[in-house]
């Protein structure tokens, strides 16, 4: 794509029309720091390229937000979701010194660890979780494009996502982990995940049990969950929905259909919080995987390390 216009390079598929700014004449040059020149880049590359191409631009100073999974679980690297976890950008300066760059390279999580971590967040802070298991439903768009083939996904559900299961459950504990001098401790929790391709376009969906330190009730549950307002709501962050996590009480919600795009898919939707026979509590999670599981998580890394002072001058 080097050398071609913007607007003539970007394959859209989305239904409404974007909104170029004056940017789609703009020519795309390499994918090199050199070329590039910028303070913060936004990188949504195959792990494979992401592994070569992101740490050239964190030498050359850059603090690159990433989509991809490659640096994802290193000791080093912030995996961020804002509202859980803001403390964790304390490891750029681990990363910094370990790598010497004065750059960074900060990962938003797998869609689906996004999405159960910003639910979970509220329940561990307020009871601690001893283990979980989900089983996701996770929408075709999440495969991205021209993603799953149509005679496989219509009408089906196809039992296995491949690595899916081993990203969530290892990414929740470093999600949930506590930040300290030693780096991020995982949090001690037992989980385990399942993970299926169903035909719904946007919007993962999440069944979930919950083992709850002290056995909370069932009401104690929906008020963390409901009057939940970490750091980037405070600070009003220009991508953070008012409420990052919405309660449902209607007994058939939430819906992909009905739900996902509340608060530009920013919000995560929780509803069905009942008895678990097995664990204790269980509820139903929905989220939208393109945003506030892809792009939309990656934005608001970058609003919250422009709030906190730590990008490039």
């Amino acid at each position: 794509s080097e050398g071609k216009r913007y607007d003539e390079a970007c394959a859209w598929r989305l239904a409404a029309q974007p909104e170029w700014g004056g940017r789609g004449a703009q020519k795309l040059v390499a994918c090199q720091p050199d070329a590039v020149r910028a303070r913060v880049v936004f990188s949504a590359l195959d792990a494979p390229i992401a592994r070569e191409v992101e740490p050239l631009f964190a030498r050359a100073g850059a603090v690159v937000f990433s989509n991809a999974s490659a640096f994802r679980m290193e000791a080093d690297v912030p995996l961020l979701v804002p509202e859980v976890n803001p403390e964790h950008v304390g490891l750029v300066n681990a990363q910094r010194a370990a790598r010497g760059w004065s750059g960074a390279i900060v990962c938003n999580p797998n869609c689906s660890a996004a999405i159960l971590a910003t639910a979970l967040a509220p329940l561990h802070q307020r009871f601690g979780i001893e283990a979980c298991f989900v089983a996701t439903m996770q929408a075709v768009s999440g495969a991205g494009y021209p993603g799953v083939p149509s005679l496989d996904a219509l009408g089906n559900v196809l039992p296995r996502i491949g690595g899916e299961e081993e990203k969530l459950e290892a990414e929740l504990c470093k999600l949930l982990g506590t930040f300290g001098s030693k780096g991020i401790e995982a949090a001690p929790i037992t989980a385990s995940a399942a993970c299926h391709r169903v035909a719904v376009v946007d919007g993962h969906s999440e069944a979930v049990s919950l083992k709850l330190r002290g056995s909370p009730s069932l009401e104690a549950v929906a008020d963390a969950l409901a009057s939940w307002r970490p750091l980037p709501q405070q600070l009003q962050l220009p991508s953070a929905p008012p409420a990052p996590v919405i309660v449902h009480t209607q007994p058939d919600r939430p819906q992909p259909r009905l739900d996902v795009e509340r608060d530009s898919g920013m919000s995560v939707h929780v509803g069905r919080i009942r008895a678990c026979k097995l664990l204790g509590t269980k509820l139903f999670v929905l989220g939208h995987n393109v945003e506030r599981g892809a792009a939309g998580a990656s934005v608001l890394n970058a609003e919250l390390f422009h709030a906190r002072g730590l990008l490039p001058g």
